[in-house]
């Protein structure tokens, strides 16, 4: 019997609800969040998150308490492990990405570096 692969990603609670708070007031239909990284920022890399209209072909899809997330197939190594939290202080709410490939940030916390994980077997 094959053992099943752990999500590449996972949500906190709070992040599932606000992610479906956000897709009950979407202004389309739309399948889920797509989430991935990108160059930028002054340390390196940027997270993205939109709406995704469809799940791409290579795209990792991953179902986790009641959310869909899909994540771009250049971000997957970027992203394995990573917790997808939403937290609010006293002037701001936004999603945290609490991500174990992550070997350094800028002081605002706008963009982090990360290297990719390893894939053992």
């Amino acid at each position: 019997m094959a053992r099943e692969m752990p999500k590449a990603m996972t949500l906190t609670d709070r992040a599932a609800e606000r992610v479906k708070s956000i897709m009950a007031e979407a202004p389309g239909k739309f399948v889920g969040i797509r989430v991935g990284v990108k160059n930028g920022g002054c340390a390196g890399m940027e997270y993205t998150m939109d709406y995704a209209e469809e799940a791409g072909r290579f795209d990792e899809v991953v179902e986790d308490k009641g959310v869909r997330i899909l994540i771009d197939p250049k971000a997957v190594l970027f992203l394995l492990g990573t917790e997808m939290d939403y937290v609010t202080d006293k002037f701001s709410s936004t999603f945290k990405f609490n991500n174990p490939n992550v070997t350094d940030a800028c002081g605002c916390g706008e963009s982090v570096s990360i290297t990719p994980a390893t894939l053992s077997s």
